[in-house]
């Protein structure tokens, strides 16, 4: 077995064990989703971080910045302003609701089933996506490294995720997420540092680049240029990295799993620099690997991360190679470990009346399912983008974010607004993408009817035609107007006042009261 291969299988293999060792600290469900209220400041931040990771945050930017220019590390400054807004406007309010879901909110605030339920399918469409990719992702590494069928790798790395997510709980994926993290960061910089200098340093991997750029006949102005993928492009970028953040129940089980309610904000504060760095670092390997292969080099999946490593040594390779699979298990454990804990708590019956027990019990089944039936899906699935993939779910999840941002902070908000300015978000952005899909191809510009006109449409708005615009608008537009047509009236007065009073005021310092 090769160096390499055997970096990454050890790396596998220690994960998968330390997941068995901290079984033991979880006795409740309380332990299991949200680590006991007992995280400090630095594990919520590793914590917290690994989720905003993951492949898209590192071989995705990767791959589009080979193919598209630097104007992707905008991905990273989104994740800052994602993890910061959420410290700063929702994980208080989450924690002082107790929520382990989001959807919660608006059970606690309006009793409302529908609103909950329909909240869940909008994250659990983004977080079917993250299940599905990080099992393919391992079991791409694995296949190509060792030889074994991809298959096999996709088993072995659902294992290895599952295990650890039913084993660990959230207490175990914070604390391996330091690991992860710190593997991420510097592991990946020292690759790209090593192979810098054996280009000869800087200067001449800029001029080499160029090179590239124009034996593709490349605007090089535009590859280079932060705004060179387009204002469009950067603020659907934004809208979907960022704005859906909120809706992200993992934020709801972390906000409850710090041991102090004033950890929340510098905590999310560190997460967000931690994963700020993470795309900037991918970019840059991005940059070296476009100067070296060009930016039509075919490179795809872990590949456009990690090929410049592995043709520069075995050593170097299995450090990229076990940077980009920390990458993926850091935001798979806590990913699935949410999954999970909102099929429960917003899918079955009765949930709300478990014995800790028994919770604990039905999370760990539902997730060994649910990562198993996303490994699948991985297996048979052909997956080409995983950063557009990725965006797509996070524009799904924009609908109930704006909605739980109006719940919170707007007491006007009425259940009914609610509920449909979600539905318009989701239908409506997820009918676009739909139809963007079907009659994008040249080939619809001459087809007549319906094709052709959608088709001249998207023409028309080039990158303004993005789904998230829908997503974010609908309900901003719905939410207000339907809550002041239809308001609540003097039977809500009872439980706004309880939803209210316990929930409390922002202070000018952030804290609640």
């Amino acid at each position: 077995m090769s160096i390499t291969a055997t970096v990454i299988i050890a790396y596998l293999v220690i994960f998968a064990a330390a997941g068995l060792y901290l079984s033991r600290s979880n006795a409740s469900s309380s332990d299991w989703d949200i680590g006991g209220g007992t995280l400090g400041i630095l594990m919520l931040a590793a914590g917290i971080a690994g989720t905003r990771i993951g492949g898209a945050g590192t071989y995705g930017v990767a791959g589009d910045v080979i193919s598209e220019g630097i104007g992707h590390l905008w991905y990273g400054v989104n994740s800052f302003a994602a993890l910061f807004l959420v410290g700063l406007f929702f994980a208080i309010p989450y924690r002082r609701l107790k929520l382990v879901s989001v959807g919660q909110a608006f059970d606690h605030r309006f009793g409302s089933y529908r609103c909950q339920w329909l909240t869940s399918l909008c994250v659990q469409a983004e977080y079917l996506i993250v299940n599905i990719i990080e099992p393919y992702i391992i079991g791409s590494i694995v296949s190509g490294v060792t030889g074994i069928p991809f298959g096999f790798g996709v088993l072995i790395g659902a294992v290895v995720i599952i295990s650890f997510t039913v084993f660990g709980g959230l207490r175990g994926t914070a604390i391996t997420n330091i690991v992860h993290c710190s593997v991420i960061i510097f592991g990946l910089l020292l690759v790209g540092l090593v192979v810098m200098n054996n280009m000869g340093g800087w200067d001449l991997v800029l001029e080499r680049a160029n090179g590239m750029l124009a034996e593709a006949s490349r605007d090089e102005v535009r590859w280079w240029s932060f705004t060179g993928i387009g204002w469009a492009t950067i603020i659907a970028l934004f809208i979907s990295a960022t704005i859906h953040t909120p809706a992200a129940s993992v934020y709801a089980n972390y906000a409850s799993s710090a041991a102090r309610q004033e950890f929340l904000i510098p905590g999310f504060f560190l997460a967000g620099i931690i994963a700020a760095l993470m795309p900037l670092v991918a970019g840059f390997i991005g940059i070296l690997t476009m100067a070296t292969y060009g930016s039509e080099s075919g490179l795809s999946s872990y590949l456009n991360i990690a090929q410049l490593a592995m043709d520069s040594g075995q050593i170097l390779g299995g450090i990229a190679l076990a940077a980009v699979l920390a990458a993926v298990i850091s935001s798979g454990a806590p990913i699935l470990l949410s999954s999970a804990a909102m099929f429960v708590n917003d899918w079955v019956p009765g949930s709300k009346n478990f014995s800790s027990d028994k919770k604990l019990r039905a999370y760990k089944i539902v997730t060994v399912i649910y990562g198993s039936v996303a490994a699948v899906i991985a297996w048979l699935g052909n997956i080409t983008s995983v950063l557009q993939l990725l965006l797509l779910g996070f524009a799904m999840v924009v609908p109930p974010a704006v909605a739980i941002g109006f719940v919170l902070y707007w007491k006007r908000t009425t259940e009914a607004a609610v509920f449909w300015g979600i539905a318009a978000g989701f239908t409506g952005g997820l009918t676009m993408w739909l139809f963007n899909s079907l009659f994008d191809d040249v080939e619809n510009a001459t087809a007549g009817g319906f094709a052709q006109w959608w088709h001249e449409l998207i023409v028309y708005l080039g990158e303004w035609s993005d789904p998230s615009f829908l997503t974010l608008l609908l309900p901003l537009f719905i939410i207000p107007v339907v809550s002041l047509l239809f308001p609540n009236g003097e039977s809500d007065r009872e439980a706004s006042e309880s939803f209210y009073g316990r929930l409390g005021r922002m202070q000018r310092d952030f804290s609640w009261k």
